[in-house]
């Protein structure tokens, strides 16, 4: 990564660890060796590995013994796949699916998209079926908690750093992990940083198998980058909601609806008799008192903001114009299957894209999945999901454009994991053909033989696919050093024009090249060895 994102990395890395000294976490002492070490650090991993060691989780009450991730000297890279990826549109945006490992996926997208992602929605593994030889369980059909909260942590890490200041993270996850997994985001994010526990209603009818209760529902952790700059743009007015609105008395200023105008407990300055246009002495009810004062219920009398009802009899509420209520109705935190969707709508919504035998584990309704993306950022946000599996964020983004004429831009990232189901693996059998049949209208192949594209129009724009490729930072075979096969303009890169411009900002963009900008002596020495490998 850049010098400018490594800087970033270890600063917001020592500022966690000033926060832990802050909370009475770590010892200052600690505190100090543990910020020598991020400084020193060669990258990322290292950085973060070292943090790690000062995460006691004292603050938020649970321990886990954190694994790390397995690291070679290796580079990762973004390596096109020119199969896979199509254009509709030059002038549409174009989104990325990306194929591999997500912690690597998420090191290269820091190149281009520090601190640029609005919305990032996560829905992690925690079912045993989901994390093949990594998972051990301690109880039925789930990962053991402390591969899970290893698993997320460095991720989480980077995550937070690629939202921008602004930007919002949800993360779905069950009831058995849902405790646990908010105290991680709680360190990772900090407490005061959390938005809301979303109750999704998942299920369309209980399932009675159970001994004691039938889940219905999952959780929708959603967190700030920054809570202060963060801004909900609420859910859209429907006709049903305008509907709610009328105009009884022809108040020039247009359909209203009113409300209560008595609050409780009692405030002395606003205690008085109210009295009503048919001559009636109204009083609020015991325990409670008016809205306003005196004096500011006169002038709101005056303004014609006071209804009585239309005999005049009733008590006193306040009128409110739609003209005056802001575009956005604020979302509650209970979401019921009625209005976003739920497990079976998914399911049905794979069967016309794939197959009517098409079996895919736990997928989300596309209807959740537009809440969740227009709830923050704008028609120009960027939203990342880096546990796409099906592939139904990329699928909301396409519909929310197609529905309010956004240039949203999607990127998912998938593991290509093999099942039973997807012999070439998720990624192959499922994410990258969703997103081609919606967006084309057509299969890979060029058939059209499936019955979502008979009932809907493509969403049209542009795919680039791109998996994780490696290289050994030390090749110097001609055309397979890693300043040879890394693409800058996978990266949002003008191409360069001198080979010693591509070897600085490959040196300066990729874990495990930064020694080679150590001294100009190193540096110079590299540049011959490569010059004299292209000459041949």
């Amino acid at each position: 990564m850049t010098n400018d994102t490594l800087r970033a990395s270890r600063e917001s890395l020592i500022a966690d660890i000033d926060r832990r000294v802050e909370d009475h976490i770590l010892e200052p002492t600690n505190a100090e060796l543990l910020k020598k070490l991020i400084r020193q650090a060669d990258d990322v991993d290292e950085a973060m590995m070292i943090a790690a060691l000062g995460t006691t989780y004292k603050r938020t009450g649970f321990h886990f013994d954190k694994r790390l991730e397995k690291l070679g000297k290796d580079i990762r890279y973004f390596k096109k796949n020119e199969a896979l990826s199509f254009r509709t549109d030059e002038s549409r945006p174009t989104h990325k699916l990306i194929i591999g490992d997500n912690y690597e996926a998420l090191q290269n997208l820091l190149v281009e998209y520090l601190g640029r992602i609005s919305v990032i929605y996560i829905d992690p593994p925690y079912g045993k079926d989901s994390m093949g030889e990594f998972a051990q369980t301690n109880y039925e059909n789930a990962i053991t908690r402390d591969n899970l909260l290893s698993m997320l942590y460095p991720r989480l890490m980077l995550a937070k750093q690629l939202l921008a200041d602004d930007g919002v993270i949800f993360c779905s996850i069950d009831d058995k992990n849902q405790a646990y997994v908010k105290c991680l985001f709680d360190e990772v994010f900090r407490e005061y940083n959390f938005i809301a526990n979303i109750i999704w209603e998942r299920a369309f009818a209980p399932v009675n198998l159970k001994k004691h209760f039938s889940e219905s529902h999952d959780y929708i952790l959603c967190y700030a980058r920054n809570i202060t700059n963060a801004r909900c743009n609420g859910l859209s007015r429907t006709d049903e909601t305008n509907d709610r609105y009328s105009n009884p008395d022809n108040d020039p200023r247009g359909v209203w609806t009113s409300s209560d105008m008595t609050v409780g407990p009692v405030i002395k300055e606003k205690l008085y008799d109210i009295i009503g246009p048919n001559g009636n002495v109204l009083k609020p009810a015991s325990g409670r008192c008016w809205l306003f004062t005196k004096d500011r219920f006169e002038e709101m009398r005056k303004d014609n903001r006071i209804w009585f009802g239309e005999d005049g009899a009733n008590m006193p509420r306040v009128k409110k114009f739609l003209t005056e209520v802001k575009q956005g109705i604020t979302p509650m935190t209970i979401w019921k299957y009625s209005d976003v969707g739920h497990s079976q709508d998914a399911t049905k919504d794979l069967k016309k894209i794939f197959s009517d035998n098409f079996v895919f584990p736990y997928p989300k309704p596309v209807g959740l999945m537009e809440r969740i993306v227009a709830l923050y950022g704008d028609k120009d946000s960027i939203i990342l999901d880096f546990f796409a599996g099906s592939g139904t964020t990329g699928h909301a983004v396409l519909s929310l454009n197609e529905k309010d004429k956004g240039n949203r831009q999607f990127i998912l990232c998938q593991l290509n994991e093999k099942t039973g189901t997807t012999p070439n693996g998720i990624a192959y059998d499922v994410t990258a053909k969703r997103l081609k049949r919606i967006m084309t209208g057509e299969c890979y192949d060029g058939t059209k033989d499936f019955r979502w594209a008979q009932e809907n129009l493509p969403y049209g724009d542009n795919l680039d696919v791109y998996e994780i490729a490696t290289v050994a930072n030390d090749n110097s075979a001609p055309g397979k050093t890693p300043f040879d096969v890394i693409d800058e303009t996978l990266y949002g890169q003008e191409r360069f024009e001198t080979l010693k411009e591509k070897i600085a900002w490959v040196c300066s963009n990729f874990a495990h090249t930064q020694q080679y900008m150590e001294s100009d002596k190193e540096w110079e020495t590299k540049r011959r060895e490569l010059d004299h490998a292209t000459r041949g």
